[in-house]
C-alpha cells in the first residue's frame, strides 16, 4: 500500500511495499529512495525533493501508520471535502477557478463531518441544489506553503448525483469563473489543464 502526497506536480510515496507503482519510480535517476522515518531523514527528502532535478520521492517503511504519523508531524493539517457531481445525462462537472480546471471541495468547517462539508462545498461552489451523496471515491493529498507554514491537506471526495435540469452559480468569490457540464469520453480533454490530484480524481471516471 501506498500514500501518494503532492508537493506541486512532484509525488512523494509513503508506502510499506514495493509494488509494481513504486517500482516504476525507482528506477529513475532523478528519484529519491529512502527507508528510514527519522526526523532528519525525512527533512532532508523535503529539501531533495525542493530541487528542480529531483520528480520524485519514496519513503518506504513496514508499518505505513507509523510512517504516516511521523511525516504528517513536519505540517499543519488541513481537511477538505468535494464531489465527483454526475447529472441524470451521465456528464460530469468541472469548474474553472485561477485557470485551471477543478472540482468543487472546500475546508471542513467545526463541529461538521466530512460527508457534510462535501455537499456543502459542492452546493456553495456550484449553487446545485440537494446533491445526492454517494460513496466515498478517494482521498487525495497535497501540500503548499502559507503565511509561512507548511501545509499538507488531504482532500475526501465524494461520487454525488444531482436530479433534473439544475442551473448552475459559480462562487466567484472564491475565484471560479465557469461551470461546465463534461461527457465521461471528453474529460481527458481536461486533464492536461488541472492539478494532479485532480488528475487522479478524474481518472476514476
Amino acid at each position: 500500500m501506498f500514500i501518494k502526497i503532492y508537493f506541486g506536480d512532484k509525488p512523494v510515496f509513503l508506502c510499506n511495499e514495493v509494488d509494481a507503482t513504486i517500482e516504476e519510480y525507482m528506477h529513475h535517476p532523478d528519484a529519491v529512495l529512502m527507508d528510514e522515518i527519522s526526523g532528519p531523514a525525512i527533512k532532508s527528502l523535503l529539501h531533495e525533493i525542493a530541487k528542480e532535478e529531483f520528480h520524485a520521492g519514496i519513503l518506504l517503511h513496514s508499518d505505513l501508520d507509523e510512517l504516516k504519523k511521523v511525516f504528517f508531524k513536519h505540517f499543519t493539517l488541513v481537511t477538505a471535502a468535494g464531489g465527483l457531481v454526475e447529472n441524470e445525462k451521465g456528464q460530469y462537472l468541472l469548474i474553472h477557478r485561477r485557470g485551471k480546471w477543478d472540482l468543487p471541495k472546500g475546508k471542513l468547517d467545526p463541529g461538521e463531518t466530512i460527508e457534510q462539508c462535501a455537499v456543502r462545498e459542492v452546493e456553495e461552489e456550484t449553487g446545485l441544489q440537494q446533491p445526492e451523496l454517494g460513496e466515498l471515491l478517494t482521498i487525495t493529498y497535497h501540500t503548499y506553503n502559507e503565511f509561512g507554514k507548511h501545509i499538507l491537506k488531504d482532500s475526501h471526495w465524494y461520487k454525488m448525483k444531482v436530479k433534473g435540469a439544475q442551473t448552475t452559480t459559480p462562487q466567484t468569490e472564491e475565484d471560479i469563473l465557469e461551470i461546465k457540464w463534461v461527457k465521461k469520453e471528453d474529460i481527458g480533454l481536461y486533464l492536461n489543464n488541472t492539478f494532479p490530484s485532480i488528475k487522479d480524481v478524474l481518472r476514476l471516471v
